[in-house]
């Protein structure tokens, strides 16, 4: 069962969830729709920065750059949905002050 149908069957059940639970279902639902959308996104980018006969190996090489960028984001994406509070953003890997 999906976590969509079990939030689903819980909240139209007719009684009250306990904040407990109800905390659980969203955190299982969004875990789950950050799991879907990070897959999609990675199946989009699959093939997209292959190299091609056209590519110099300066081009191949920026776009090597790119898909890590693209990689990160996709984890960090998965990272944030796994988190157990929405308030443990992943490390953000700048090395520069904000002074």
């Amino acid at each position: 069962m999906t976590a969509y149908t079990t939030v689903f069957k819980a909240l139209t059940a007719g009684s009250a969830l306990r904040p407990g639970e109800a905390a659980q279902l969203l955190a299982a639902l969004r875990q789950e729709t950050g799991e879907e959308l990070a897959d999609a996104i990675e199946t989009q980018l699959d093939g997209k920065f292959r190299r091609t006969g056209d590519d110099t190996d300066a081009s191949f090489r920026k776009k090597r750059v790119r898909y890590g960028i693209s990689m990160r984001i996709v984890n960090a994406l998965r990272a944030l949905a796994k988190a157990p509070h929405l308030s443990n953003f992943p490390h953000q890997r700048n090395n520069r002050s904000t002074s």
